[in-house]
């Protein structure tokens, strides 16, 4: 009972068998009502500490899929590990930026479940067509809708190419796409692109 590493400790069960061994009449005693206690009280401890340590990990994974959500994966490791983030500097890199044309007045005549709705239609078609291309998500607020290629991760002079076939790939996924409290209606895409 008194080793100094717990897992060479009896548990209550083997006590609890010990001292009946040492009392001959085999009655139920103050002490064993005792020992029952400290075992189940031990045995419910160790189910509490199971359950909030799944809890805990659980909530650890989430957080961590959201920092690699909104952050590039190689400052998100750095952050995960307790590391400074050091400022780098890019020779050059192609930024894209979308809006949807008409979107103010569209929104003013749907309702705001109506406009949640379109905007994650719409970016999650997005966000499936830019996996395909060397490109990172920077943000999207509103309609508004920003990418940048050859950065976090350097890919030479690619990037403009990778820009501009994305910009390809998003215009013609949205000439198919349908609005669905606005079936007639077209959407229009307006692009505009950076290299530098």
């Amino acid at each position: 009972c008194w080793a100094e590493d717990p897992a060479e400790r009896p548990d209550f069960s083997q006590i609890k068998i010990l001292i009946r061994r040492f009392n001959k009449e085999g009655r139920s005693s103050i002490l064993d009502n005792l020992l029952s206690r400290m075992e189940q009280y031990a045995n419910n401890l160790e189910k509490l500490v199971e359950e909030r340590t799944q809890a805990y990990l659980e909530e650890k994974r989430k957080a961590e899929n959201l920092l690699y959500q909104i952050l590039p994966h190689s400052v998100a490791e750095q952050l995960k590990w307790g590391e400074t983030v050091q400022a780098e500097a890019f020779d050059s890199v192609t930024i894209y930026f979308s809006d949807i044309i008409g979107f103010t007045s569209m929104s003013a005549e749907s309702t705001p479940l109506q406009v949640v709705t379109l905007l994650n239609d719409l970016y999650t078609c997005f966000d499936a067509i830019i996996d395909n291309f060397d490109v990172y998500k920077v943000e999207t607020i509103g309609d508004a809708y920003m990418v940048v290629s050859g950065l976090p991760v350097r890919n030479g002079k690619l990037h403009a190419r990778e820009s501009a076939r994305m910009s390809l790939a998003l215009l013609e996924a949205v000439r198919s796409f349908k609005i669905q409290h606005r079936p007639n209606d077209q959407l229009k895409l307006r692009i505009g692109m950076h290299t530098g």
